[in-house]
């Protein structure tokens, strides 16, 4: 039998892991300077996130905006409490994680057969696989291991995806000694159905796992997904510095949740993270200099909901 659902009450702690400078920066054509990307790291944490995906060991030709992984991950400041994460596909990008200061290694696997094809180039299968090696090599080097299913709500080749999909991949993980699991909205195909479908199925079948939502915003629904997340009990969540993000090997997949929303929501419904929203926002600033371009990220631009303006700095109706 499935364990009762207990929402997150008022006052809790809400975990926020920034993936922006690693599934923000990945889809970028331009390479942002490695002295840029540790810069950005480093504004991020000082903020008050506590845990942030630094990079990716995936293969330099396959994305050549993280090539520079080691370079990054040596110069990052170790701020109190910060936990630095990082994407591993393979036991060759493991062995190359294992030598730097990454705390977590993480792993991935779709849930649809064509996304895993696309992304990684083999099957679901063959990818789980893949990785009791890498979690041997992640132990022996005293790294924790975190398990990801990517598509987990939907596939942009195959439509619908089967939670029990996710569950199959959820058993591997934890048949592997992994309980935590990250549960990837690669297309932004969530919705609250579909959250709430997966997380019963999971309850269901694993009740051990502790999950971690990862929502993009691309059909607009990220944060209201997360609202569905916290009424489930969820208290980890993913979110992208000024709302960068996507996979470059899906169609159609844009930015993540934008961590700065994500904080003021959560703020504002009650709930702590330990962040400051104010140094989060400036980073987010210097993040958008870096990139070139303006982000999607709306708390940005308008600031929290009580920031006073100038009277005298808006114009007056006339008439």
């Amino acid at each position: 039998m499935a364990e009762a659902v207990h929402p997150v009450p008022e006052g809790a702690t809400i975990e926020v892991c920034e993936v922006g400078p690693r599934d923000g920066f990945q889809i970028e054509r331009t390479f942002i300077p490695t002295a840029e990307k540790i810069a950005i790291v480093n504004a991020l944490a000082r903020s008050g996130i506590r845990k942030i995906q630094a990079t990716s060991f995936v293969s330099p030709r396959a994305v050549p905006q993280l090539a520079d992984a080691e370079d990054v991950l040596a110069g990052i400041e170790r701020t109190p409490g910060l936990v630095l994460t990082a994407l591993v596909p393979n036991a060759r990008g493991a062995e190359r994680a294992a030598r730097t200061q990454v705390d977590v290694m993480g792993l991935f696997c779709s849930a649809s057969e064509t996304h895993s094809r696309k992304n990684v180039n083999a099957s679901v299968d063959e990818t789980l696989a893949r990785f009791p090696p890498v979690v041997e090599i992640a132990r022996a080097a005293g790294k924790r291991v975190q398990g990801g299913v990517a598509t987990a709500f939907g596939c942009p080749f195959e439509g619908e995806v089967d939670p029990q999909a996710v569950v199959k991949i959820a058993r591997f993980y934890r048949d592997l000694g992994i309980v935590d699991l990250n549960l990837g909205d690669t297309t932004g195909m969530a919705t609250p159905l579909t959250v709430r479908a997966v997380l019963a199925a999971l309850r269901e079948a694993v009740p051990e796992m502790i999950a971690t939502l990862h929502f993009h915003n691309t059909r607009g629904v990220g944060l209201a997904n997360v609202m569905v997340g916290l009424a489930e009990g969820i208290t980890r969540y993913d979110s992208s510095v000024g709302g960068l993000g996507g996979c470059p090997f899906a169609a159609g997949a844009t930015g993540n949740i934008c961590t700065e929303d994500l904080v003021y929501l959560l703020h504002e419904s009650g709930y702590e993270t330990g962040i400051d929203l104010d140094a989060l926002i400036a980073a987010a600033k210097r993040t958008e200099r870096a990139i070139g371009r303006e982000l999607p990220g709306q708390v940005m631009k308008a600031g929290p909901r009580l920031t006073r303006h100038s009277v005298d700095a808006v114009a007056t109706a006339a008439g």
